[in-house]
């Protein structure tokens, strides 16, 4: 069964505030968005705030929702497959934007590492996960205001 996450593409110019995402089996490192499981009665957009509050301590504001990626992939070996909720957010303390390197909290009570990312790193090849992401921030309009029940 497809895991359904909500994803937060944070943006300080022309760089992504990314999760390192390191996968040994295809010795590769590749980036995401920060974000999460959407939990039962909770919607996307409550998602990525709750999300980034527990991972970096950080709030968000002008949650705007941008599009939904199905993603089929293959990860340290396993088959995955997500539908991803994306949303663009600010966060509230600019400050956050002069950390080269965040350490982030998982769920599980480890740490990541996130990093600002420039765009340009991408479409030189560098990996963007979920897979259709890159296009979806490159081709996108403005995205929509999410009100409290306006979910796509």
């Amino acid at each position: 069964m497809p895991r359904t996450t909500a994803l937060a593409v944070i943006r300080a110019a022309d760089r992504l505030l990314l999760s390192e995402v390191p996968d040994a089996v295809k010795n590769v490192v590749g980036y995401r968005p920060l974000g999460g499981t959407i939990e039962f009665g909770e919607r996307g957009h409550q998602t990525v705030v709750r999300e980034i509050r527990e991972e970096i301590g950080a709030e968000l504001v002008q949650v705007r929702y941008l599009g939904t990626l199905e993603n089929i992939f293959e990860y340290l070996g396993r088959p995955g497959h997500e539908i991803a909720l994306v949303y663009t957010a600010d966060l509230r303390d600019p400050r956050v934007r002069d950390q080269d390197v965040i350490e982030a909290h998982d769920d599980a009570g480890g740490t990541f590492r996130c990093f600002w990312k420039p765009l340009d790193d991408f479409r030189r090849g560098v990996p963007l996960y979920p897979d259709g992401l890159l296009e979806m921030l490159t081709r996108s309009p403005s995205p929509r205001s999410v009100s409290r029940a306006g979910e796509p």
